[in-house]
């Protein structure tokens, strides 16, 4: 990465305040080191649990030398009716109790604030990045005078389909859930039930405060960044600038500033299997004979469902690698080590190193949950995917992989799951179904060929977006130059 010695640049100084998820804090760090990477100061704000997380991360950013502060501040837990140290979305006990979270974040308001004035913290702050769940933010930056910079961490595609059906409440028309309803202000054609919509589009009385704060504040707001880039989603920034009426910088694909497996440490935990062994797993496999099925950090299946995905994989006939986050029972684990050879399979139970899994040329395929992150780092690797939405915006991601990019193949999911809590003990896509998409995701006719190819024509220019005159290259340029003149106009304004 170059770093650049500017003067305008060391007098810029960032606040990223990334919401308290790992999906959140994992690109909001790349965007850290992207942005230091260019001679700028950044503080990145966090708690202390999860500053120990991602503290491999931390050592290394410390050990390039680049200007990251990272800055961990109480978070409230108990106060809010929390379990002691549940500082992260992934470790709350109840789906209802994400507004107790929402509540206890709000309170990092003045710890913030205070930090960001304190005259030790030089540079004064520039801009601040923020997290959109994250509406206090816009109380900061108002009162210290600079931009906020909204960070959802979606596709462009999926923001401009929230933002249409926002303004056009499109899904108001349907009467029923089963209904499908044709996303408002895309140049094609596309249909999704209201179920598959994300959660604001949804009548819970419990979150309309939150989401309405939320709105807001990125009403109130100066642009957005988006983990993307302009060859991915051809003229999708200019119809969300349209439609938005704010400035979109696209700067992605973000994980791409980390060096082979770098950006695995940001996970914070290391997986049971070693990275090594996974290696050499992979090593002694032929080139595209791997599916990779990872449903990332919130991803969670009942037994029921647990088990027909697993026996799917097995009834494929292929080699797979299966991520889970966690076993249901201890019931399936026994059922896990009984059933699951390693001369067929790899099971790693934690966390897996994804980039490297992914960028290996034994793998040929990636199931997905959809998250933005995963389905980026599958696009940068040039694999086909098949398509598991579990809830959020994902089924919007869907959307695009499959009928837009038409890299992906859906395996036919028709509701969203919670994300925490106690999941009901049903199954949405059988064993069956599981195999077959597997089957047509390796393909290796004509169809799964034509995937394939789509599929890795994205490689390369996701790298050279990356690069310097590359269009995220440029778009994080702009970014800068944005808040440089900002603070020029401020210090002008001071000086009379």
């Amino acid at each position: 990465m170059e770093f650049i010695n500017s003067n305008s640049s060391s007098n810029i100084h960032f606040v990223l305040v990334p919401f308290l998820a790992q999906g959140h804090i994992i690109p909001m760090i790349d965007i850290a080191r992207l942005l230091a990477s260019r001679g700028i100061t950044v503080s990145f704000i966090t708690t202390p649990a999860n500053l120990s997380r991602i503290k491999p991360t931390v050592d290394r950013v410390s050990e390039s030398n680049l200007p990251v502060n990272f800055i961990p501040l109480a978070f409230p837990s108990t106060e809010f009716g929390l379990p002691d140290g549940c500082e992260n979305l992934d470790s709350i006990p109840s789906p209802s109790s994400r507004v107790n979270f929402v509540s206890a974040a709000k309170s990092l308001k003045l710890p913030l604030t205070l930090y960001l004035r304190d005259p030790k913290t030089i540079p004064p702050p520039s801009c601040i990045i923020s997290d959109s769940g994250h509406s206090w933010t816009l109380d900061v930056a108002r009162e210290l005078g600079v931009p906020r910079i909204v960070f959802h961490g979606f596709s462009c595609f999926s923001l401009l389909c929230i933002e249409n059906l926002t303004r056009y409440k499109t899904h108001e028309t349907v009467t029923s859930d089963s209904d499908t309803l044709v996303l408002p202000g895309l140049a094609q054609r596309i249909e999704m039930t209201r179920p598959q919509l994300p959660k604001q589009f949804h009548n819970l009385t419990q979150f309309q405060e939150m989401r309405k704060e939320m709105r807001e504040a990125d009403l109130e707001s100066d642009g957005i960044v988006v983990n993307s880039f302009e060859e991915l989603e051809t003229g999708y920034s200019g119809l969300l600038e349209k439609s938005s009426g704010k400035k979109v910088w696209m700067i992605g694909p973000v994980s791409m500033c980390s060096k082979g497996n770098e950006g695995f440490v940001h996970r914070g935990n290391k997986s049971c299997i070693g990275e090594s062994k996974c290696s050499s797993w992979l090593d002694s496999r032929c080139p595209n004979s791997v599916v990779y099925v990872c449903f990332g950090s919130m991803g969670a299946f009942p037994p029921s469902q647990f088990m027909e995905l697993g026996s799917g994989l097995l009834a494929s006939n292929h080699y797979f690698i299966w991520a889970i986050k966690s076993v249901p029972s201890e019931e399936l684990g026994n059922w896990l080590d009984e059933n699951f050879d390693e001369s067929r399979c790899l099971v790693i139970r934690g966390w897996a190193p994804q980039l490297m899994i992914l960028s290996h040329p034994a793998v040929g395929g990636f199931m997905t949950h959809c998250g933005w992150n995963s389905s980026l780092e599958g696009i940068c690797a040039g694999l086909p995917l098949a398509t598991w939405p579990l809830f959020a915006e994902q089924f919007l991601n869907e959307k695009l992989l499959v009928e837009v990019l038409r890299i992906g193949v859906s395996v036919g999911v028709k509701k969203p799951s919670d994300y925490a809590g106690k999941l009901k003990d049903e199954v949405a896509v059988g064993r069956e179904d599981v195999a077959r998409v597997v089957e047509k995701l390796m393909d290796a006719g004509e169809e799964g060929e034509e995937r394939r190819q789509r599929a890795r024509g994205f490689k390369e220019p996701a790298k050279k977006a990356m690069v310097e005159s590359g269009s995220s290259y440029l778009n994080l340029t702009m970014l800068i130059d944005f808040v440089f003149n900002r603070f020029e106009d401020g210090v002008r304004k001071v000086n009379g």
